[in-house]
């Protein structure tokens, strides 16, 4: 047994003391491969999968489902501050589906179905309306959390008292919310103009202007200083400014450059934008019938009286404060006689409540200055100037094109517009056409070129040497294999078993074949001896 081992050990350590340095690597590096995909084997097969179970919860949500887990004994992981839970994954779906069906988790705030749920005849006015604004405040909650960049939401509503008597006016109501957004997420105008009319119109008598929104941050949401999106008041009334610039100078640009020519005509626009806005209510009363301003009756009393005989009514000649007009006086007790004809007609007119939001900007002034190659080229190369009828002529075409332009880009709110006012037509020969400013490159600097040629010239001595060293080993790795090869023949000489003849008659002939000349001064020295 001794011996076995003995030379199992003896053949082991020959066979390793046989190998290269790369070779024990190699055996040394496979063996710790292998080792380390069975470790990772093992840890991955035991290790436990957790999978998110829920995630932006509050501390009472987590501490039910904690509560609920610990009695069922599952493991748990709690990450980004106890906001979400982790359970193992393949039980996961059927916890969502107990706990679901167990109302885990509970915020503990009261929604709509509280009232098909808990249906009581005890409940008072006062506690009903409680309940009912908790509901309205929990739902509108729920709703502006399923919207993108909202993690989560507060309201908080105040309903006015309901009068008691029908003459006093009911007062509006208002709301605070505070918003729980994702990090880095930009509402744009439209967003936050949606919010406040869901708000508005979720809670009865609530006003958008009663609205306040804010998030985590304390940045205030304001409706109308954000509604130009992400840019501010200023950067957005810039941006309308140019556009409508823009817009007005491609058009007439292209309408004139028609007429003469693309080259022969330059439009500059300047306008003056008003952005105020305006919120009014008008209340007006108009008669029905608007050519004889008359409205539309809606009763009609008529009187008529009559009387002839003794003891008329006595009375003075005129108009006094209880007499009747045109009725002539006499004495008491005398003949005569009256008449009355008074009709008393009731008009109805029409009211009109008009609630008017202006538009978000208005073009208050405008200027168009426009000018024109008064120069011709002419086929023998000489420069022909417009005449002064011509000019006149395409001045007169240039404004009677422009002035129905300005009249209806200026807001007529403003006053009267006179076009010929806003509009300068120049005639002034060109120069020539417009030429870009070339970009001048950079010079680079003498020194700049002197380290680059230092740079390269390192490099090539680089190269040269690694070269020089590579063609030296492999040299040194050719005289290295010469030398080893008759120190390695040699040994399979002794391992053939062939007689001492044999050996010497192959040693001559390899010296031959090697060593031509030494082995001609060995036979000489051998036909000499003998």
């Amino acid at each position: 047994m001794n011996e076995n081992l003995t030379k199992w050990k003896n053949s082991i350590v020959s066979f390793w003391t046989k190998r290269t340095k790369s070779q024990k690597g190699i055996f040394i590096g496979s063996i710790l491969l292998v080792l380390l995909i069975i470790v990772g084997t093992v840890l991955l097969t035991t290790k436990t999968n957790f999978v998110t179970l829920y995630s932006n919860l509050s501390l009472q949500e987590v501490n039910q489902i904690k509560t609920e887990l610990d009695a069922r004994g599952i493991p748990y992981e709690l990450q980004n501050g106890g906001t979400t839970i982790s359970v193992p994954g393949e039980q996961v779906d059927a916890l969502l589906v107990d706990l679901a069906g167990q109302g885990i988790p509970n915020s503990g705030n009261i929604d709509y179905s509280f009232f098909s749920e808990n249906s009581s005849w005890g409940v008072t006015d006062n506690e009903f309306d409680v309940m009912k604004l908790d509901a309205m405040q929990t739902e509108l909650a729920t709703l502006m959390k399923g919207i993108e960049g909202i993690n989560d939401a507060q309201v908080m509503i105040n309903m006015p008292e309901t009068p008691i008597f029908a003459s006093e006016t009911t007062q509006e109501a208002s709301a605070s919310i505070v918003l729980n957004t994702k990090p880095g997420y930009q509402f744009q105008g439209n967003q936050i103009g949606a919010l406040y009319h869901l708000v508005s119109k979720a809670v009865p008598n609530l006003p958008e202007d009663n609205i306040v929104i804010m998030n985590q941050n304390f940045e205030y949401f304001d409706q109308n200083a954000t509604q130009y999106g992400t840019q501010d008041v200023h950067s957005y009334q810039q941006s309308v400014k140019k556009d409508v610039e823009k817009d007005l100078q491609q058009r007439i640009q292209q309408m004139l450059g028609t007429m003469l020519g693309a080259g022969n005509v330059i439009v500059s626009v300047t306008a003056d934008v008003d952005f105020t806005q305006e919120n009014r209510t008008e209340e007006l009363v108009e008669p029905v019938d608007i050519e004889n301003m008359e409205g539309l009756p809606v009763s009609i009393q008529s009187i008529q009286e009559s009387y002839t005989g003794d003891n008329a009514a006595a009375g003075v000649a005129g108009a006094g404060e209880e007499d009747v007009t045109n009725y002539p006086g006499t004495e008491d007790g005398s003949n005569g006689d009256y008449e009355l004809d008074n009709e008393t007609i009731n008009y109805e007119f029409n009211r009109i409540r008009k609630e008017i939001v202006e538009s978000p900007y208005k073009i208050r002034d405008l200027g168009i200055q426009v000018v024109v190659d008064n120069a011709q080229d002419t086929t023998d190369s000489e420069v022909v100037y417009l005449t002064q009828q011509e000019q006149t002529n395409v001045e007169e075409g240039i404004s009677s094109i422009l002035s129905s332009i300005i009249d209806t880009s200026i807001d007529g709110a403003y006053g009267e517009v006179v076009p010929d006012e806003k509009l300068s037509i120049v005639f002034q020969e060109f120069n020539g056409e417009p030429t870009i400013a070339e970009t001048t490159t950079p010079v680079i600097p003498t020194w700049m070129y002197i380290a680059g040629a230092g740079l390269l010239v390192i490099i090539i001595i680089l190269i040269y040497l690694l070269v020089r060293n590579r063609k030296q080993k492999e040299e040194v790795i050719e005289q290295t294999a010469i030398t080893q090869e008759p120190s390695n023949e040699i040994p399979e000489m002794e391992q053939n078993q062939d007689s001492e003849s044999i050996i010497r008659k192959k040693q001559l002939e390899k010296i031959a074949k090697e060593k031509p000349e030494d082995f001609a001064k060995l036979l000489r020295s051998w036909i000499g001896e003998d």
